[in-house]
């Protein structure tokens, strides 16, 4: 949680907070502060705090280090009469050896107390040391960071009043030889988020892969029944829907269900706020809550530092490590993707953070997938959305992104929201009084879906011996008894994938009542390499490596050199295959290299600039891609003249149109009508229409039947039009409210506004209200608002040409809500 705003609180108006780090052993708290003091950039704060610091009452100042010529420290652990200087974790730690760099300048780094004491802007001396006590923090920050050796030609320093300077001892955390050409890690001291610019990598790292480094981890992984054994690092997953509550009970029973403490946790939290202001602005108060209720849980025979949070609207997943261990973790990113309706809304979706771990690298998915016992084929696409978008950048800008399935181990927790088929309630719970549970299983969706292989290829789930976890009456053990009568099922879910992983429980925790969910959880235990027989296996394949090299001549064939994409469409993806066949004697690996000057080994593709649409799509290598014209992604002004499907018409008529037509319009476009009048007969009392996502196969059809003509009527069901109507004002170039008019509308809620709009956007504008209205007024079985339909539409309707922030998010929310009013009738 990030507690700057406690330390910023007590410090002047010219003083900022730029970072926040923790210690890894002490109840200490480290902060960077940017300070206007003559001739000095920042210095290191060491405060104590005893509990969670929210205001500046709860820390007090210890110690300030100054840093001077731009250098930059990222973690300190102190104690007794040393300073220990860590690398923490996630992106501050590749910073560390740039800072080192950038701060060398073929010099000797010093830092003098004098011209830390020399007064500031103001006048005043910032702080009062006496000399001893100045001595004994130069001695405690030098004697135990980082030492230069600076270049034999390096002239000696001028000598200044007390400085000092960074001398080579035996024990360097970082050691910087010449004119850092070359860097070497001490792996058993800190470990770097960032890939070594050297080929002295540590031992069991290997943090750059290069095409010799895949050739040795091929042969490693061949081989690694030789140096692999099972060590008991243990790894609780808990995931638990909390359906919009706040904590009323200890999570103990839950979190701290195991004889020993897990060396690491990885709690899952979904429906974490139900709130509008949740799901449209990601902002919720119950993050704080909910992770103090989880900290307070935690096994109390073992202390834990809290890695990361990742969050998205009410998905939120907590990682911690203990203390003792964290020093073994490495390389954090945490991302998340929304699988909501259009695809982006955070209702529906994942979290994940990633994490290397000793030497394995780990990944911890938690999600929410779509809801309702007919959707599991929305389920399986939330899955694959959710595995091809979630993307883990590397240190190294210029490699590609890890996916899920790219680490070691993978694991997967979270309400996935499979229910049982082909049982009415009765059965089920006849099932469960007999705790039948095998029998039961096998109606289970998750269960027959990935017997089918459309979902979770490759992952194991461990034997269910406990009663489905859903649904129950809020603050009870009693099945659902609402109106709906919902079907017990096991929603709420953990599965694994990768190798040397064995499981110790997988249970469910009846005793917790905050939600209409209970709550789950597994302990797995995964294997670890040896160290020293892995490095004797390292030795032999490098030999083995370095003979096979010189023997033999590496040699690859390639089935082709360019790529034709042809009939490119509006959200449909194209690839083309490449086969490359390894012809030589000798293993090989094959890499897209930059070309000399680029940041990139190929440049994007631009977006269509014709009046046919190809709004979104991205190509990665090939010729000219051939578009097929759409409706989606044309202009209003073009689509109102066209009184044929778009496909139809050759593409010079459509650049002539562009440009302007004496041809009298249509009042709006007739693809517009054709979703609005769907909606209108069929989805007028739909269950969350606009707010549940429909099925990718349904919206290509629904968009071919848009720009052919071919039917009278569109096919698909209610949530599919509905997306697709979403999907089409979003992919106009010029939005309904025409950027011209954005601030405008910010500014007044009137109709004057919307009266000065051109014809056709004005026509489309009044149009959508209507529909809007008529919709509003079946709220009671449609379940929307005023709010929810303000919110998802103004976001369309009236675009920022710039990024939004929040306040303009708000106000455009207003400015549409004085148009579904009642009265309104623009």
């Amino acid at each position: 949680m990030d507690q700057s705003v406690a330390i910023q609180d007590g410090l002047q108006r010219d003083e900022n907070c730029i970072l926040v780090s923790f210690c890894l052993r002490q109840p200490l708290v480290i902060f960077f502060l940017d300070f206007f003091f003559a001739l000095l950039s920042d210095s290191i704060f060491i405060y104590t705090h005893r509990r969670m610091a929210i205001t500046a009452d709860d820390v007090s100042l210890e110690d300030v280090i100054p840093i001077d010529l731009d250098f930059a420290v990222v973690e300190v652990s102190y104690k007794d009469e040393s300073l220990e200087l860590k690398l923490p974790f996630g992106s501050h730690s590749r910073r560390f050896l740039g800072e080192v760099i950038r701060a060398w300048s073929g010099r000797l780094l010093f830092f003098s107390w004098e011209r830390f004491m020399e007064p500031n802007v103001h006048g005043q001396k910032p702080f009062s040391f006496d000399r001893n006590k100045r001595s004994r923090i130069q001695k405690k920050i030098f004697n135990s960071f980082v030492h230069i050796i600076p270049p034999k030609s390096a002239p000696p320093p001028k000598k200044k009043k007390n400085p000092v300077f960074l001398q080579l001892d035996q024990k360097p955390w970082v050691k910087v030889k010449g004119n850092l050409d070359s860097l070497k890690y001490s792996n058993e001291r800190a470990r770097s988020s960032g890939p070594a610019p050297t080929d002295e990598s540590p031992v069991l790292a290997v943090p750059q892969l290069g095409l010799r480094d895949n050739l040795i981890r091929c042969e490693l992984l061949k081989n690694e029944d030789l140096y692999i054994y099972r060590e008991h690092f243990s790894f609780f997953l808990g995931t638990y829907n909390v359906n919009g509550q706040t904590p009323k009970e200890s999570l103990r029973p839950w979190l701290s269900c195991t004889p020993d403490p897990p060396d690491v946790y990885c709690v899952g939290f979904q429906e974490l706020d139900l709130s509008k202001e949740a799901f449209f602005f990601n902002d919720t108060p119950k993050e704080m809550e909910w992770t103090k209720a989880v900290s307070d849980a935690l096994h109390p025979d073992a202390k834990y530092a809290l890695v990361k949070l990742v969050r998205l609207v009410g998905i939120m997943l907590l990682f911690y490590v203990k203390k003792e261990h964290a020093e073994f973790i490495s390389d954090v990113e945490a991302e998340s993707v929304g699988t909501g309706i259009m695809g982006r809304m955070g209702n529906k979706g994942a979290v994940g953070v990633r994490f290397r771990f000793h030497n394995s690298d780990v990944c911890v998915v938690n999600c929410h997938l779509a809801a309702h016992v007919e959707e599991y084929e929305r389920r399986n696409q939330d899955y694959k959305d959710i595995c091809g978008r979630l993307q883990f950048r590397q240190a190294d800008p210029a490699r590609p992104p890890l996916t899920i399935m790219k680490h070691d181990v993978v694991f997967w927790i979270g309400d996935l929201n499979y229910r049982i088929s082909d049982l009415d309630a009765a059965d089920v719970k006849d099932l469960i009084g007999k705790k039948d549970f095998e029998m039961l299983h096998a109606y289970d969706q998750l269960k027959r879906q990935i017997e089918e292989e459309a979902v979770f290829v490759g992952f194991a789930e461990g034997e269910i011996d406990f009663q489905p976890t859903y649904k129950y009456d809020t603050g009870s053990d009693l099945w659902d008894t609402s109106e709906k009568c919902r079907v017990p099922a096991w929603c709420d879910r953990i599965l694994w994938r990768g190798k040397d992983i064995s499981q110790r429980h997988y249970r469910s925790h009846m005793t917790l009542k905050t939600s209409d969910h209970k709550p789950v959880s597994s302990l797995l235990v995964v294997g670890r390499v040896n160290g020293d027989s892995y490095k004797k296996t390292l030795e032999e394949i490098v030999r083995n490596l370095d003979k096979m090299e010189n023997e033999c001549i590496p040699s690859v064939t390639l089935s082709k050199r360019e790529f034709h994409f042809e009939e490119v469409k509006y959200m449909a993806h194209q690839a083309r295959t490449l086969s490359i066949v390894n012809d030589g004697q000798v293993p090989c690996q094959f890499e897209f290299i930059r070309k000399p000057n680029e940041a990139t080994y190929c440049k994007p593709w631009p977006l269509s600039s014709s009046s046919g649409g190809g709004r979104g799509v991205l190509l990665r290598r090939g010729s000219a891609p051939s578009y097929l014209p759409s409706c989606y992604g044309t202009p209003i002004r073009v689509l109102c003249r066209l009184r044929e499907p778009i496909r139809d018409m050759p593409r010079e008529s459509l650049r002539q149109m562009n440009a302007g037509s004496a041809e009298k319009p249509l009042d709006i476009p007739k693809e517009l009508w054709m979703m609005v009048d769907h909606l209108f007969r069929n989805a007028i009392k739909q269950e969350d229409i606009f707010q549940q996502p429909g099925l990718r196969s349904e919206f290509a059809e629904i968009r071919d039947c848009l720009d052919t003509g071919a039917a009278d009527s569109l096919s698909g069901g209610n949530h599919s039009v509905a997306e697709a109507l979403l999907l089409f004002l979003d992919a106009l170039p010029e939005p309904v409210v025409p950027f011209a008019f954005y601030r405008q509308c910010l500014e007044c809620c009137s109709d004057a506004v919307v009266s000065a709009l051109p014809q056709c956007h004005r026509n489309v504008f009044n149009y959508l209200a209507a529909f809007l209205r008529e919709l509003l007024k079946n709220s009671a079985s449609n379940r929307l608002d005023v709010t929810i339909v303000a919110t998802i539409f103004a976001s369309l309707l009236l675009r920022s040409p710039t990024k939004q922030d929040l306040a303009e998010k708000r106000k455009a929310r207003e400015f549409f809500q004085h148009f579904l009013g009642p009265s309104s009738s623009t």
